[in-house]
């Protein structure tokens, strides 16, 4: 089922795939129709079609045809019914928190996928283009999730529920559930000399006078000379923002320029830059900036290499334990906790392959550890291997297989937080369901003859 709640994980995404397909079909369609109205909202047949095509293409589109579009038909349903409540409810979100919120996204994006230049070429659109196409579809989603995070507030599950819920599983349906893995790491990053770090503000130095001096444009120098993939192809300009979105050194300098003012010299995380104010509205921003990153030089990744390479010797041969050598020799914040990686999706530390796979696609610290962890035992430590932390940086770790379970049918001992979050997903589906019942007795629903006959999950009362 195309759910809300499932859908708000890949919203954004898809929204954006879409756009080339969905230029394509507006400028091929010749008839379109009105298949179903909510309130003041219609739903139109291209909206289903659309949205069809990228289902398929997505890998999403189980069952017949007629059954994908009945449930992208009645979850869009359900996406206008939310519009209504908003509307009713009178929630609201600021122009001020779209633009940040799509901005945000946006760059999520922009990084997933490689580059600016690369969106803009796979979408066929200039980036203002792009975010004029999904601006309201942001806005709308936003006001989704202040309705859908009403409806969900006081949904809880007990632990007696949990049990109840995992005691109404046939055995023979109870899922068969992957290794996970706990992994523990050391990193070396390499730093960047401080003559490296000067002849690179000075360079910025230069070209900030060169700007001022009226020998050429912030855009063109931006074009030119920033290592900014993102930005560069459009002069540096980023795009309307709020506070959060950028680095805090960056926001401090650029949110306390004038329209037109160019800043010194700004380091973050990132690098070097100069910023340029184009646009104050509200609490929003539009800047240019150029950036300039200090590179590592290849002998001090060669030095940090051979560097791991004596610490997994040291630890191998029994002078000291992983968590001792994480300790004393990584330059990484999770030596703080042992090494341990994160699973950014969880909070917690157990990894499974399919969530290495999945966080590779949006963060570059687990990059190819799917791969490397296949060929490590529990216990065994890898060589020194090259990756890019998240800040893009170069570096080198080592990584060890600290836990594994085996592959194994769920169970409330060695499951409890999987089997409690299906609980929960089945109990917020019911409580969305009430709440649909509810919504939809008090609202305008009309749909077209042509879905009269599909077996919806809801109950829409449809006019």
């Amino acid at each position: 089922m195309f759910t809300t709640m499932k859908r708000n994980l890949i919203i954004i995404a898809l929204m954006l795939l879409a756009l080339p397909m969905m230029a394509q079909n507006r400028q091929s369609q010749v008839i379109d129709k009105v298949v179903a109205v909510v309130g003041k909202n219609i739903i139109l047949q291209s909206d289903i079609e659309n949205q069809y095509i990228q289902y398929r293409m997505q890998g999403m589109a189980e069952g017949t045809g007629k059954e994908v579009r009945g449930r992208i038909l009645e979850d869009l349903l359900l996406q206008k019914l939310m519009l209504n409540q908003a509307e009713m409810d009178s929630i609201t979100v600021t122009d001020e928190q779209v633009e940040a919120e799509l901005n945000r996204r946006i760059q999520w994006f922009i990084a997933r996928i490689g580059s600016q230049e690369k969106m803009e070429a796979q979408f066929g659109k200039s980036m203002s283009e792009i975010k004029d196409e999904v601006r309201q579809a942001s806005k709308d989603n936003m006001l989704q999730e202040q309705v859908q995070a009403k409806i969900m507030e006081n949904v809880v599950v007990t632990p007696k529920e949990v049990k109840e819920f995992y005691r109404d599983i046939p055995r023979d349906s109870l899922p068969m559930i992957d290794s996970d893995y706990e992994l523990v790491q050391i990193v070396k990053r390499p730093p960047v000399s401080i003559d490296e770090k000067l002849m690179v503000k000075d360079r910025l130095y230069q070209i900030r006078k060169r700007i001022l001096d009226g020998e050429s444009s912030f855009a063109t120098m931006a074009v030119l000379y920033s290592e900014d993939p993102g930005s560069s192809r459009q002069g540096g300009e980023l795009g309307f923002a709020g506070k959060g979105v950028y680095a805090t050194e960056f926001e401090n300098v650029a949110f306390n320029l004038r329209d037109g003012e160019i800043s010194d010299v700004v380091e973050t995380e990132f690098g070097f830059h100069i910023i340029q104010l184009i646009e104050r509205r509200g609490e929003t921003i539009n800047c240019r900036h150029i950036l300039l990153t200090a590179k590592v030089p290849v002998e001090a990744l060669e030095k940090a290499q051979n560097e791991l390479d004596s610490v997994a010797q040291l630890v191998r041969n029994g002078n000291m334990t992983f968590e001792e050598a994480c300790k004393k020799y990584s330059d990484d914040d999770s030596k703080n906790n042992g090494g341990y990686l994160t699973n950014m999706g969880t909070g917690g530390n157990w990894l499974s392959m399919k969530d290495l796979q999945e966080l590779e696609q949006s963060y570059p610290e687990y990059k190819n550890l799917a791969f490397v962890i296949n060929r490590l035992e529990v216990g065994e430590i890898s060589d020194p291997l090259p990756m890019t932390t998240n800040d893009n940086k170069d570096a080198f770790r080592l990584i060890m297989i600290k836990r594994k379970t085996e592959p194994h049918q769920a169970n409330l001992k060695d499951d409890y937080n999987l089997i409690q979050n299906w609980a929960m997903s089945q109990k917020r589906q019911e409580a969305l369901g009430k709440w649909v019942s509810e919504k939809a007795a008090k609202a305008y629903i009309r749909l077209d003859d042509t879905f009269k006959d599909y077996d919806f999950y809801y109950d829409w009362k449809f006019q």
